[in-house]
C-alpha cells in the first residue's frame, strides 16, 4: 500500500517508468541522499560494467533510504547520472531487472542525465535520491 499520491497531470501524457510527481502525507520526513556511486568502502570503483555500477549504485543510495526507517517504496526523486547514454540504452533490459528486484513497480520522479565524467575515478554511474520517510 503506498501512503503517497500519484500526480500525473494529463495534459503531461502518461509516464512511463517513472512517475510526474509524489504528495507525501504530512507528519512525515524528507531525506535527501548525495550521489552514489559502485566505489568501494575505499573509495576506489574496481568493476567497469554498466548493470554492476546502476545495480551498486542503487543498493547504495537504498542502504542510506534504510537506514533512515525508510524503504525503497519512499524514494519519491531519483536522479541518475550517466557518462555513457548508449550503455544505458543498451543495457535496459538488464537495468530493469535489477530494478524490479529492488524497487518493485515503484517509480519515482525520474531525471536521467548524460555527464561527460563524474568525481569517483572510473565510475559511470550515479544515483541520487530523495526519500520521504516515516516519523
Amino acid at each position: 500500500m503506498n501512503v503517497f499520491e500519484p500526480v500525473n497531470p494529463s495534459e503531461l501524457g502518461p509516464p512511463r517508468g517513472y512517475t510526474h510527481g509524489w504528495l507525501a502525507p504530512a507528519g512525515w520526513r524528507v531525506l535527501f541522499v548525495a550521489g552514489q556511486t559502485a566505489a568501494n568502502g575505499n573509495g576506489a570503483v574496481t568493476d567497469s560494467g554498466f548493470p554492476h555500477q546502476f545495480q551498486t549504485a542503487l543498493d547504495k543510495a537504498l542502504a542510506v533510504v534504510r537506514a533512515a526507517g525508510g524503504a525503497p517504496e519512499h524514494v519519491v526523486r531519483m536522479t541518475v547520472y550517466v557518462t555513457d547514454m548508449d550503455a544505458y540504452r543498451n543495457n535496459r533490459s538488464c537495468l530493469r531487472e535489477i530494478w524490479r528486484t529492488r524497487m518493485g513497480r515503484h517509480y519515482p520522479a525520474m531525471a536521467l542525465l548524460g555527464v561527460s565524467t563524474l568525481v569517483d575515478e572510473g565510475a559511470i554511474v550515479e544515483i541520487e535520491t530523495t526519500a520521504v520517510v516515516p516519523a
